[in-house]
């Protein structure tokens, strides 16, 4: 029977790697976007092509409605998931003393409580025995020198993980987290050479983590069975120099 998987801002960056990973080991995938609707239809039509069962879903993590369009799509479509992927985000990188409440509570409702109430509100509708993977940061670990909500609740994000161990045990689902450090995205790409070169030299592999490469990590994860309540950091040796 077609597994299916549900990953948040699925048609980008990491998402779209473990799209394309999770995609090519027969998964449906049902995948959510935020408001580029070109791009994510472009994406799927390419998934399409590859023989890929793929649904997409315009839901911004932002905003409260998304958890009643994602949950209302799961029912409409009699779907039940295997796994359950958070990966969507927001960060904020106002200085400290310009940031807003509502630019800070806005980044919080969509790195943190977003995941907890949708989980909420669909968690009868993932298969026992199924699994869950928030996408952490290493920002949330090391100190972020931009953003200080996005690192704050990169920290929760991992909180959350272990803590949800116990809630999810009833359910028999597992959950799991990826903190990532540089992933050569879209978003990285279009960082400025000399700030990429910098970040380099803080590496010891010397360069960027491939997408496919982070891909692999969440595919070892939902594959297997035995890791739970862990989080998983993957930054190519990050200050070892």
């Amino acid at each position: 029977m077609e597994k299916c998987v549900l990953i948040t801002g699925g048609t980008k960056g990491i998402g779209k790697a473990v799209a394309l990973c999770l995609g090519n080991l027969g998964y449906h995938l049902i995948l959510t976007y935020a408001s580029d609707t070109e791009a994510a239809v472009l994406f799927c039509c390419e998934l399409r092509n590859s023989g890929i069962t793929v649904d997409i879903v315009q839901a911004d993590v932002s905003k409260n409605e998304s958890i009643d369009l994602i949950s209302q799509f799961l029912s409409n479509a009699g779907i039940h998931l295997d796994v359950l992927i958070f990966n969507a985000g927001l960060t904020c990188r106002k200085s400290f003393e310009e940031q807003t409440f509502e630019e800070w509570n806005r980044v919080f409702y969509a790195n943190v409580h977003f995941p907890v109430f949708l989980l909420q509100r669909i968690v009868s509708q993932i298969n026992e025995g199924g699994c869950i993977v928030f996408t952490g940061s290493l920002m949330g670990i090391e100190p972020h020198s931009v953003s200080l909500a996005y690192g704050v609740t990169k920290s929760a994000v991992h909180a959350l993980v272990k803590n949800l161990v116990k809630f999810l045990s009833p359910y028999h689902i597992r959950v799991n987290g990826v903190a990532p450090g540089f992933v050569d995205t879209e978003w990285q790409k279009a960082k400025p050479v000399e700030i990429r070169h910098n970040i380099e030299n803080k590496l010891s592999l010397g360069r960027f983590c491939e997408p496919q490469e982070i891909a692999q990590v969440y595919k070892m994860l939902i594959e297997n069975s035995y890791f739970n309540g862990d989080i998983i950091v993957v930054d190519g040796g990050y200050s070892y120099k």
